[in-house]
């Protein structure tokens, strides 16, 4: 999956992070979209939002990656979950409570999501194996009696970020191609918020967005 200018894309696909403060989701976001980590990550206040251009095939895929708050205190964002169409559900692999609660924000996903939105369960740092309080077949097991995509993740030392990232935006992708494919009319098709692009100028070629 390699990478492209942002400002040239085919599709855009808005993708939340979610999951209890504290698992890693903003440093995932940050190793994905710059390549970066921070030991001094702060809790997310509300929603933050970054964006990384990749290429599928011959298709400029640009993902709108959405940082939402794992604390109750700041849970006012449940309307940034509308137009999305893939997420990742991420827990802390060294802490079971973060992970015995993972039905619960599934649950609150799919209130306020639609049914069809690519979800994969992401259990994060992977590194601190010695730590490890959940085991991977039980995670596992839930993702796939859930209908789930799963992966181990370690944002520090990047294991299996840009798979985990990789994985969701192509199977959105494969979504979409068959949607476009079974469309008996000539119609566009919307992917995400219309807020996901912002309106093109003049002469540049209008990205499609899509809802699944």
């Amino acid at each position: 999956m390699g990478n492209r200018a942002e400002e040239d894309y085919n599709f855009v696909f808005k993708v939340v992070l979610i999951g209890e403060s504290g698992v890693g989701k903003t440093n995932l976001l940050s190793r994905f979209t710059r390549n970066e980590f921070s030991h001094d990550s702060r809790t997310t206040i509300g929603v933050e939002f970054s964006t990384r251009t990749v290429m599928l095939g011959t298709a400029a895929i640009k993902a709108q990656i959405w940082d939402t708050a794992g604390l109750e205190l700041y849970r006012g964002t449940r309307r940034y979950y509308r137009g999305a169409v893939g997420a990742l559900l991420v827990f802390d692999l060294t802490k079971h409570q973060t992970y015995a609660v993972v039905e619960r924000w599934l649950k609150e996903l799919y209130d306020h999501a639609e049914a069809t939105i690519v979800v994969m369960l992401v259990g994060n740092k992977s590194d601190l194996s010695q730590a490890r309080e959940v085991p991977t077949d039980e995670a596992r097991m839930f993702a796939e009696n859930n209908g789930l995509l799963f992966l181990e993740t370690s944002a520090l030392d990047s294991t299996n970020v840009e798979l985990a990232f990789e994985t969701v935006l192509k199977e959105i992708f494969a979504k979409v191609s068959k949607q476009r494919q079974n469309s008996t009319r000539s119609i566009p098709i919307t992917l995400g918020n219309a807020q996901a692009g912002q309106d093109p100028s003049p002469g540049e070629k209008r990205p499609c967005c899509i809802n699944l």
